[in-house]
C-alpha cells in the first residue's frame, strides 16, 4: 500500500516537479512487476487460510487464485516489466537516480536497509547490457529497498521493523509466512491495532 500511494504521489506531482516525473517513470514499473509476482502468494495464502472451503467453487477465493496471475499477463510479463525498468534506466537515467534518492533518504535508519541499498546500487552500476540476465532481481530489489525506506520514514516504528525483518534480514527472509521471530509474534495484535479505526 505504501508503495501504491508513494508512486500516486509521484504522478500527481509529476507536472511541476522533475524527481516526482522521474520516479513516476520508473516507479510505476518497478511497483507493477512486485505487485504482479506477490498477488498469487497472498491469495495462496488466504486460500491456505480458508482451508477446503476456500478450495471449493462456491468460494470467491477460488477465483481469485485462478485469476491471481492475469495481471502479469495483461500488464506485461515480469520480463517484459523488468526489460521496461532497464529501459528506464538506459533512456533516462534521472529514473534511476530518482529511485535511488527515496531509497537513501532511510539510510542509517535500519542496519538492514544500509545493506541493502549497498548491494542495490552495485547491481544497478552495472552496465544495462549486462543487466539484461540480472533484471529480475535488480527490479525486486528495488521495489523491496523502497518499501522498506518509505516504511522507516512514514510508518509506525513497528511495522517498518517488521518489514526489514521479514524482507531484509538473511534469517527471515522469505517468501513464505510466519518467520519473523519469536519475540515480535507478541506484537502482532499491536500492528493489528494500529490499523483499526480508533473508537
Amino acid at each position: 500500500t505504501v508503495l501504491a500511494f508513494r508512486i500516486a504521489r509521484a504522478f500527481e506531482r509529476a507536472h511541476c516537479d522533475e524527481h516526482e516525473r522521474a520516479l513516476a517513470r520508473i516507479g510505476t514499473a518497478v511497483a507493477k512487476y512486485f505487485v504482479c509476482k506477490q498477488v498469487p502468494q497472498y491469495v495462496y495464502e488466504a486460500m491456505e487460510c480458508l482451508g477446503g472451503n476456500g478450495y471449493v467453487e462456491d468460494s470467491p477465493t477460488a477465483r481469485l487464485f485462478r485469476e491471481s496471475p492475469l495481471n502479469a499477463i495483461w500488464e506485461g510479463s515480469g520480463n517484459v516489466i523488468s526489460l521496461d525498468v532497464l529501459r528506464a534506466m538506459g533512456r533516462e537515467p534521472a529514473a534511476l537516480d530518482a529511485l535511488l534518492t527515496e531509497l537513501k533518504q532511510a539510510t542509517g535508519m535500519h542496519p538492514s536497509l544500509d545493506v541493502h541499498i549497498a548491494r542495490v546500487l552495485t547491481l544497478a552500476q552495472q552496465p544495462v547490457e549486462q543487466l539484461v540476465v540480472s533484471a529480475r532481481l535488480l527490479v525486486d530489489q528495488l521495489a523491496i529497498g523502497l518499501q522498506a525506506s518509505l516504511l522507516l520514514r512514514e510508518a509506525s516504528p513497528l511495522v517498518a521493523e517488521l518489514f526489514c525483518l521479514s524482507r531484509l534480514e538473511p534469517l527471515h527472509c522469505s517468501r513464505n509466512y510466519g518467520r519473523l521471530p519469536v519475540e515480535m509474534h507478541t506484537r502482532f495484535e499491536e500492528v493489528i491495532a494500529s490499523a483499526l479505526p480508533s473508537e
